[in-house]
């Protein structure tokens, strides 16, 4: 009865079994559900047969495709490139053949003109249009027998577009004699037709003068004198255009050393010295000074021209225009450095008071020239001052009395030149100020009767130069 009643307690096995088989069926559901996929009920075969013959992933095959368009647009670009590519060549091929045509003038004119406008923007093709021949027959091109000029002009102009940043283009066409054949064209007699001519030739000498290979066959060429008359141009035939080109290729020649002595054999310095102050060429005219004051005959063209160091101090005080004052502050370094006499030339010509305002105003580089001048000539003063009263024996007592007397003469003479020179200093200064001031005035629009404030003047009385040389 005991164990029934136990067993009716408790139960049979098969109760107890249940009641601890259900926490292990549920966690197997749970892991089942997981494994599964969410919970979802299974699929039948015959549903899995249907979903097997649709399709698989087409989202992913347009994702494909939009990752392949990209490339095929870069290929397509790079096939249309070839193609743009393949047709310049063919143009560029037919002019070349058009120019070798030398029965048929029209031809080749027509050539010459395309040459022109291709080669005007397009550096690549100045490069093939060389390689393809080009060059020798528009130099000859030059010989042409044409009373209009028109021929030798198209020749000129195609050779000036195709030397465009291509220095071995400048040099192929001096190396096909063309060199010569523009110098003939512009010795011949002149007349309004050749205006032009002598237009594109002295371009075509600018341009091709900025190879440094070239300079020196240039400057032997005989060219030099021409350039220096169409400069000059007394008899008004030459265009304002042809006059700057004049310039600047004789600046481009001058760089080589070899170029300055043809150029000293003509008027050029004395010319180009008379038009300092014309604000439009100065700065070229002083830099081909700046060139030309490198070798001693340049220096003694310079020197010998009246006026042409008070003509050049007059030049650093041209506060508006730094690069004038850079340029001409070189050449009267070197010419300083170089000759005594022509130090003792400047110092009367004024330059003194010229290099003390310049270091207070001038440019950093201007300044530091300016200060090398003053110190060459505060050199020259000391030795003249320990050559009047450095000598010996007999001699000594011109000098003074005593030693001790000597001395304080001495002081007293250097104290006053001391206080001479600050009196000066501060002059320059207060003046260089008031300058300053009436040109902010002018380019503030402010009253013409402006004054400056007394704070103003104060700080110019009270000013020190103690950077100064002296």
């Amino acid at each position: 009865m005991a164990w029934r009643t136990m067993d009716s307690c408790y139960g049979s096995n098969d109760v107890g079994s249940v009641l601890l088989d259900q926490p292990f069926k549920l966690w197997s559901k749970i892991i089942d559900t997981v494994s599964c996929g969410g919970g979802k009920r299974p699929k039948k075969k015959s549903e899995s047969k249907n979903l097997i013959s649709l399709p698989q992933q087409p989202r992913s095959d347009k994702l494909s495709e939009l990752l392949k368009q990209p490339e095929r647009w870069e290929n397509e670009e790079k096939d249309e490139d070839v193609r743009r590519k393949e047709e310049k060549l063919e143009e560029l091929k037919r002019v070349a053949k058009k120019l070798q045509q030398q029965s048929s003038l029209e031809l080749v004119l027509e050539g010459t003109t395309e040459v022109r406008r291709l080669a005007k923007e397009d550096s690549q093709a100045r490069t093939t249009l060389a390689l393809l021949g080009v060059i020798p027959p528009l130099v000859a091109l030059l010989d042409a027998e044409d009373p209009t000029s028109h021929s030798q002009i198209a020749a000129l102009y195609a050779l000036l577009n195709l030397a465009i940043a291509n220095d071995a283009n400048k040099e192929a066409i001096v190396r096909a004699g063309a060199l010569h054949k523009m110098l003939k064209l512009i010795q011949s007699p002149s007349d309004s037709a050749n205006l032009a001519v002598t237009e594109a030739v002295v371009a075509n000498y600018l341009g091709l003068s900025a190879s440094d290979s070239n300079k020196p066959i240039i400057g032997s060429s005989g060219v030099i004198p021409y350039l220096v008359k169409t400069l000059k141009d007394f008899d008004g035939t030459s265009s304002y255009q042809t006059k700057h080109d004049s310039l600047r290729a004789l600046y481009n020649l001058s760089i080589e050393t070899t170029n300055l002595f043809p150029m000293l054999e003509t008027d050029l310095i004395p010319f180009m010295l008379s038009k300092l102050g014309d604000m439009d060429v100065s700065e070229r005219i002083l830099s081909i000074l700046g060139n030309v004051v490198a070798i001693g005959g340049g220096r003694k063209a310079i020197s010998n021209v009246p006026d042409a160091f008070p003509t050049l101090i007059d030049v650093l005080n041209w506060t508006d225009s730094q690069g004038c004052q850079e340029k001409a502050s070189y050449i009267l370094m070197v010419m300083a450095h170089k000759s005594y006499g022509h130090r003792q030339v400047m110092i009367e010509a004024g330059i003194v008071s010229s290099l003390l305002e310049l270091t207070l105003v001038g440019s950093t580089l201007a300044q530091k020239r300016a200060s090398r001048i003053l110190e060459r000539l505060r050199v020259d003063k000391g030795k003249q001052v320990s050559g009047n009263c450095g000598g010996g024996g007999l001699s000594a007592p011109l000098c003074g009395p005593s030693n001790q007397l000597k001395k304080s003469l001495e002081e007293d003479e250097d104290d006053g030149m001391i206080s001479q020179e600050r009196n000066a200093v501060k002059q320059l200064v207060q003046t260089s100020l008031q300058n300053n001031m009436e040109r902010m005035v002018k380019r503030a629009n402010l009253p013409h009767d402006f004054v400056p404030s007394d704070h103003f003047k104060s700080l110019a009385s009270s000013s020190t130069s103690k950077s100064l040389t002296f």
